[in-house]
């Protein structure tokens, strides 16, 4: 599978909540920071991540563009969903991203909100 197909599924995955899936996207070492989170490190964790913390009930990613380059690869887009809370969201993201053997290995996402 492509980095950007990988990309795309990931995104699918989550959106469809079914997290114990992202073995299929990440490597199993993988580096994953977060605004607000301490580093998560391991598909595991990843997965508990989604599974246990993440503040999202439901929602949607919509790509607005994805760029590759040898094993690196950014997206950018917005999310729109709920917390569980049943907060609206409505949020406009960037990540980047790097692959080993077809699997994300790192991911560092940012969101487009006033931190400074």
């Amino acid at each position: 599978m492509d980095i950007e197909n990988t990309i795309d599924n990931y995104f699918r995955i989550v959106d469809a909540r079914r997290f114990d899936e992202l073995v299929h996207v990440f490597h199993r070492e993988i580096e994953y920071e977060r605004p607000g989170y301490d580093k998560l490190v391991g598909v595991e964790a990843v997965i508990d991540f989604y599974k246990n913390t993440r503040e999202i009930a439901a929602g949607h990613h919509e790509l607005h563009g994805t760029l590759v380059r040898g094993q690196t690869a950014a997206c950018w887009g917005r999310f729109e969903g709920s917390k569980k809370d049943g907060t609206r969201i409505d949020e406009r993201f960037a990540d980047i991203m790097t692959f080993e053997r077809g699997k994300m290995r790192t991911r560092i996402t940012f969101f487009h909100r006033p931190a400074i």
